[in-house]
């Protein structure tokens, strides 16, 4: 490419890296822009337009682009009349690479149909959104593909907003005066006055946190469009699916959402005096007794994978414990006191809290909006003859539960998360 037109595409994005700053810090402050930025935009975006056209003049005098013959702003697969969709991700990510050159976008008609409700496109900077189709396949394989994240309770977010505010429940007793968060009845004689009461709220406060994965792909990888198809969905979406998981059950609530084992609902368990043994039975009790009994019916354990060979020596007596899968209990996974038993690789090593988590997962709340989103840019990589695809998925979530809750009869705290401290 010409140096004398790389400097000038360079310039132009410079004006547009400042316009981007602009909007950006009004978005963060929350706040609309000032007459001030806004005068400084409409420069900016002034100028933008006139290195347009200066870089398009050039790049026709120089014919650096695209054969002249090549027709501009047409599809290079032309529907007739009724347009259609693309056959796969693969081959929309290749038109968005096409719509994303500087001197002589081809722009595929089906590119400005993909995105349901209102979209802005900017072909010069390859700003599309993913045909709603796909967008809708890689979250199924995300959610597919993870564990924890599909027996969560979730919630869309609309359009235009960023965040949720739930109101909950504030309770932590089940002693009387303590239920609801303060209802309480009472028996009374006839005509005794009544004794009122009330319930207590809290706030569940979530905003949404961006989860983000960048994939440079090569010009000669983009002719092949069904190995690209194969490598962003499964790569991506296994990738996308193991970081919810892993945020579920880690995450420290810090532009993350808040994780199972950081959240102050979670029972953790002591170990046994003078316990040698990874894990006994004992240990085992008394997690099951410290489960929320509401939450049995759809509680399942997680665990280590090096936990297991353990589980097998277990018994009650002489009745065993853990019932392997498609053996005594006669079901597709191992069950322990009932309920299934799920490895997975998130949880922590043999002896950490968190090897092995006993968890309620319809008492996690889960937001996000939309799909996942992606964009295009020729730009970053050009001189290695790359380009980006970048995905964005906005995401938050936290247990529903804010502490374990006392029992109406009894002192050990019950939760819909219960693990074992370290041993």
């Amino acid at each position: 490419m010409n140096k004398k037109l790389l400097a000038m595409m360079g310039k132009r994005n410079e004006l547009k890296n400042q316009a981007q700053v602009l909007l950006d810090t009004a978005g963060k402050e929350n706040r609309p822009l000032t007459n001030d930025e806004k005068s400084t935009l409409a420069d900016l975006k002034s100028q933008i337009s006139r290195w347009d056209d200066t870089i398009s003049e050039m790049a026709d005098m120089l014919e650096d682009s695209a054969p002249v013959d090549v027709p501009v702003n047409k599809a290079d697969n032309p529907q007739p009349n009724n347009i259609g969709k693309f056959a796969n991700l693969g081959e929309q990510l290749r038109a968005v690479y096409n719509a994303a050159q500087p001197n002589r976008p081809i722009i595929d008609e089906r590119l400005m149909n993909s995105a349901s409700g209102a979209n802005e496109s900017v072909p010069s900077d390859g700003g599309f959104l993913v045909q709603t189709d796909f967008a809708s396949e890689l979250l199924k394989h995300t959610f597919e593909t993870g564990i924890l994240a599909p027996r969560c309770k979730k919630i869309p977010i609309s359009t235009n907003a960023n965040a949720l505010k739930i109101n909950a429940l504030d309770d932590s007793s089940r002693a009387n005066g303590a239920r609801w968060g303060g209802i309480q009845t009472y028996w009374e004689n006839e005509a005794d006055e009544l004794v009122s009461s009330k319930p207590k709220f809290r706030t569940m406060d979530l905003s949404l946190k961006k989860l983000t994965g960048l994939c440079y792909a090569t010009d000669e990888l983009l002719q092949d469009a069904a190995a690209l198809q194969s490598v962003i969905t499964q790569g991506f979406a296994e990738e996308f699916g193991f970081k919810i998981d892993d945020t579920i059950l880690n995450g420290n609530g810090s532009g993350q959402p808040l994780g199972i084992l950081n959240s102050p609902a979670l029972v953790t368990v002591a170990k046994e005096t003078d316990q040698t043994a990874k894990i006994t039975v004992e240990n085992l009790i008394k997690m099951w007794s410290r489960c929320w009994g509401r939450s049995r019916a759809n509680a399942v354990w997680y665990v280590n994978q090096e936990i297991e060979p353990l589980l097998y020596t277990l018994k009650i007596g002489d009745d065993p414990v853990y019932l392997p899968a498609g053996g005594l209990s006669e079901k597709p996974y191992a069950t322990l006191f009932g309920r299934p038993i799920v490895p997975l690789e998130q949880c922590s090593t043999l002896g950490s809290v968190g090897d092995i988590i006993l968890g309620d997962m319809s008492q996690y709340l889960l937001i996000d909006k939309g799909g996942i989103n992606t964009a295009s840019s020729i730009h970053v990589r050009f001189l290695y003859d790359e380009s980006v695809f970048r995905f964005i998925y906005r995401v938050d979530g936290q247990p529903i539960w804010n502490k374990p809750i006392t029992p109406y009869k009894g002192s050990n705290t019950l939760s819909p998360f219960v693990t074992l401290a370290a041993r």
